[in-house]
């Protein structure tokens, strides 16, 4: 008998994972979707539902009521804790299922995603593993996330093991899974990747800015650090200058991505981190007052992360068209 999924977080990281979800998953599987935001639960029934069964649900109870897997991404550990251990609508109020298995996404602390964790184990709701991603939005529409899983790897006797297997399959690319064996760890590895990827964009930016406004080309100064010492990822992947690299968010009008008061949480968890193990993370602790500061500021706040591009002064590219629009509730939309 197919075996049913639900999901809750239909942000722009959870619509792209879910619609590979529904996707892929056979077409007599029902998918249960959640989200706080109505119109993209709407909006996602009304594009995916060719592919198979999909039913909104109100609540992450609900959804675990009629599923054997979960998957959630929700953006900080307070709305974690509420799909997870709340009471009267939350997970653990669903009925016990020892071959329930629910996959965690979001980026929260390791204490929260333990303390969920272990609520569940002695409740008998299933198995959760904190399953952090990584990739961005393109990746996650593409299918071929980098997983970090705070679980051991697969075996054949595990019958739950198999089942998060054969989800994450869907989700990313088996070539970037990372099994680290226990609950937080994959949570432990992502918050130390996104105190590297939050101080190399910033970094990035700058340098970036730097070149162009002593009288560069962007396009030449990235093919030079392309080839050169510099080159990293987010340079790649996440060009802050318009018009350079035409697949990132800066030549969309600074689409999202990964919108940049997102970074403030990233990188707090990357301090806390390192401060709870005696590290004092210098490079975070400097970057996080720009990262504050761009927040604020209207050419970067809903917008992509290389945003802050502007908010420190880099200069557009000629004839750069901004293709973003700054509504009257102060959201961003896109052309």
């Amino acid at each position: 008998m197919a075996e049913n999924y639900g999901f809750i977080g239909l942000g722009a990281m959870g619509y792209a994972m879910a619609a590979n979800i529904r996707k892929d998953i056979p077409s007599t599987s029902t998918l249960y979707i959640n989200d706080i935001n109505a119109s993209a639960c709407d909006r996602f029934k009304s594009e995916y539902s060719s592919h198979g069964p999909v039913e909104i649900v109100s609540t992450a109870r609900e959804a675990a009521e009629n599923s054997k897997v979960i998957i959630s991404i929700v953006p900080g550990a307070a709305d974690v804790k509420k799909v997870y251990l709340d009471e009267k609508n939350g997970v653990i109020g669903a009925k016990k299922d020892e071959e329930r298995v629910m996959c965690e996404c979001s980026t929260i602390d390791v204490k929260s995603t333990r303390e969920v964790g272990e609520a569940l184990e002695t409740a008998g709701l299933g198995t959760y593993v904190d399953t952090p991603v990584s990739g961005g939005v393109p990746a996650a529409e593409r299918g071929d996330l980098a997983m970090l899983i705070g679980h051991t790897a697969p075996s054949d006797d595990n019958p739950n093991s198999k089942r998060l297997e054969r989800v994450l399959g869907i989700l990313g690319s088996p070539s970037k899974f990372f099994y680290l064996d226990k609950l937080g760890a994959g949570l432990t590895a992502k918050i130390s990747n996104n105190y590297l990827s939050g101080t190399i964009l910033l970094a990035t930016a700058e340098a970036l800015a730097i070149g162009v406004k002593q009288g560069l080309d962007p396009t030449m100064l990235y093919n030079v650090i392309k080839a050169s010492t510099g080159q990293s990822w987010m340079c790649d992947h996440v060009m802050p200058v318009p018009n350079v690299v035409s697949t990132v968010p800066s030549s969309s009008g600074y689409k999202p991505g990964f919108k940049t008061q997102m970074m403030i949480k990233d990188l707090g968890l990357g301090i806390e981190s390192g401060k709870q193990v005696g590290i004092r993370p210098l490079m975070a602790e400097a970057a996080m007052e720009t990262w504050e500061s761009a927040s604020k500021d209207p050419r970067c706040y809903d917008r992509d992360g290389s945003s802050v591009y502007l908010h420190i002064g880099g200069p557009l590219p000629e004839g750069y068209e901004d293709k973003g629009k700054k509504k009257e509730d102060g959201a961003w939309e896109f052309a």
